[in-house]
């Protein structure tokens, strides 16, 4: 069956497989099962955050980026999972800020890759990651060779001084390899972005991203659902509240003096 597909029907799948940067108006595709905790959480719980305003003044701290590099990737960011008039998108949502809290930490340093060589750029997808920089390396050195092609192609303007079409065309140039980069291959600094990006917007607020649990109410996650563990046994009572962060001290307790009384097991 051809139909059209929501922003939000998307991103229910590509929150585990990632997402295309140029998405078609029509895709062939079965309807998706609906999801249990989407058939649980009343609409309620799903309402959207505000409209996106203010957004430099939003970013927070930031522990690895610059300011030109944090501009590289807010935009960037939002282009690859934009805002529509129901949803904002990923600049929003502070996908800028859990990329910027990875890349300081472990997963930044390489921590659990290894990275002695030797390298083989051309090497099948099989065999993983194949390039001497560590995360960190690769976006440091991927938005600067970047920002260079950029300059050098659009009339000395920066990515993200370009219009929204404009910077489309440079991130599936990135993605194809039609934008060249002298010192890595520019598919793995898109695809590194991108899967990054769909992290960013479905992880945990903890993490910095996700912000007022956007990425959750959008696809009907609940979130933490595993502090409610012990009411495994308490049949037929929906879940009627908002998405839950494993930061939210408290919500299991609230969740159970509100839901305990007058119950039964079955």
């Amino acid at each position: 069956m051809t139909e059209k597909i929501s922003r939000r029907d998307l991103l229910k799948v590509a929150g585990v497989t990632g997402v295309a940067v140029t998405v078609p108006e029509a895709i062939a595709a079965e309807e998706a099962p609906q999801q249990v905790a989407q058939a649980t959480i009343p609409q309620t719980a799903n309402v959207a955050p505000p409209p996106p305003q203010g957004l430099p003044n939003q970013r927070g701290m930031l522990f690895f980026f610059n300011d030109e590099e944090a501009s590289f990737v807010e935009a960037a960011v939002e282009r690859l999972i934009p805002a529509d008039p129901e949803w904002p998108g990923a600049a929003w949502a502070g996908v800028l800020n859990f990329i910027d809290r990875q890349l300081a930490a472990a997963y930044g340093a390489g921590a659990r890759m290894y990275l002695k060589g030797p390298w083989v750029p051309d090497a099948p997808p099989q065999q993983g990651y194949q390039l001497r920089y560590t995360p960190a390396q690769l976006y440091r050195i991927g938005i600067a060779e970047t920002r260079a092609q950029v300059k050098a192609n659009y009339g000395g303007r920066e990515f993200w001084e370009l219009n929204a079409p404009v910077m489309d065309e440079v991130l599936s140039a990135l993605e194809s390899g039609a934008m060249q980069l002298p010192s890595l291959p520019a598919p793995v600094f898109f695809e590194t972005l991108l899967a990054n990006t769909v992290e960013g917007f479905f992880a945990d607020p903890v993490y910095g991203g996700n912000r007022e649990m956007v990425g959750w109410r959008m696809v009907g996650f609940p979130g933490a659902y595993a502090q409610f563990i012990d009411l495994v046994e308490l049949y037929n009572l929906p879940y009627t509240r908002p998405p839950i962060s494993i930061g939210d001290t408290g919500a299991r307790q609230s969740y159970l003096d509100g839901h305990t009384h007058g119950t039964q097991k079955r």
